[in-house]
């Protein structure tokens, strides 16, 4: 019987400057899932760990980069049919400096800073493209808004 899990997380890596916004897009390595296509940060929970502490955790794993501001934008679901999972995955967007080196973990083999509109059109999963557009939506003045409240984590 299917079950349900909050179990992984997605992060969407944001840049705002003086030029624009600027999204991180990721090449998955041709030695792991979906070789060759383009996602943002994605990671699992582990046991004991908040959604929160798992996307900064995988956001330091996967790019070396340092979240400076954190945001929840949605939740999104997905079925993993080989265990019979519906399987949630809280959606953050994560503020972070795109003039800072890069070190991408072996899940990677290419990492793109892109405008909103091309990041979108890259990224792999449809779920994906509208996740990236309700962050920069909701964040689109560089912060929470009105929602700032119940938007930032931290």
């Amino acid at each position: 019987m299917a079950t349900v899990n909050v179990g992984t997380i997605e992060v969407h890596l944001l840049s705002l400057d003086a030029s624009g916004w600027h999204v991180l897009a990721l090449q998955r390595s041709l030695t792991t899932r979906c070789p060759g296509a383009w996602e943002t940060v994605h990671g699992g929970i582990e046991p004991g760990e908040e959604p929160e502490d798992a996307a900064v955790r995988e956001v330091h794993e996967e790019t070396g980069l340092v979240v400076q501001r954190l945001y929840n934008v949605t939740v999104q679901p997905f079925y993993l049919h080989k265990t019979h999972i519906v399987e949630l995955s809280v959606v953050f967007a994560a503020f972070v400096d795109h003039g800072a080196p890069i070190t991408l973990g072996g899940e990677h083999a290419r990492y793109e800073w892109l405008t909103p509109d091309a990041a979108a059109e890259r990224f792999f999963w449809p779920a994906e493209r509208s996740a990236s557009r309700q962050a920069l939506h909701l964040l689109r003045a560089g912060h929470g808004g009105e929602a700032e409240d119940v938007l930032r984590v931290f």
